[in-house]
């Protein structure tokens, strides 16, 4: 299995730069509901869990450089989605509780598993 990239990630760096793109430049200009509402809760995995690992990995707290586990990527989906889904709106009074949030982050944890885990295609060794 190969090495995770973290910050090199494509994916990560793919989200990232969309997360940036839909919050500076797409949501002041259109007004697309999907946009303004879910469209970066898809990104929710694939550009946090990145950074969380890398830290995790900075911290010995991830004894390993592989791609996010199915457990990984479901261990943090839970939490922050209790975090921004349950304990921001109900006690600390910020955010909104939305289920389709929840199916967004699901749906991006989903892409960003099969895109982390797909097959690595093996390169043909070059004649010397």
């Amino acid at each position: 299995m190969s090495r995770y990239g973290y910050w090199r990630d494509p994916l990560f760096v793919l989200a990232s730069a969309g997360y940036a793109l839909n919050r500076w430049e797409l949501k002041p200009r259109l007004a697309w509901p999907f946009l303004h509402a879910h469209f970066n809760d898809l990104l929710l995995i694939p550009a946090a869990l990145p950074v969380v690992l890398w830290l995790q990995r900075r911290l010995q707290l991830r004894p390993h450089d592989q791609p996010p586990s199915g457990a990984e990527i479901l261990l943090h989906l839970s939490v922050w989605s209790l975090i921004c889904e349950f304990i921001g709106p109900y006690y600390l009074h910020f955010g909104t509780a939305d289920v389709w949030d929840l199916a967004a982050y699901a749906v991006g944890g989903l892409a960003a598993f099969l895109w982390w885990n797909r097959p690595q295609v093996k390169q043909p060794a070059r004649p010397t």
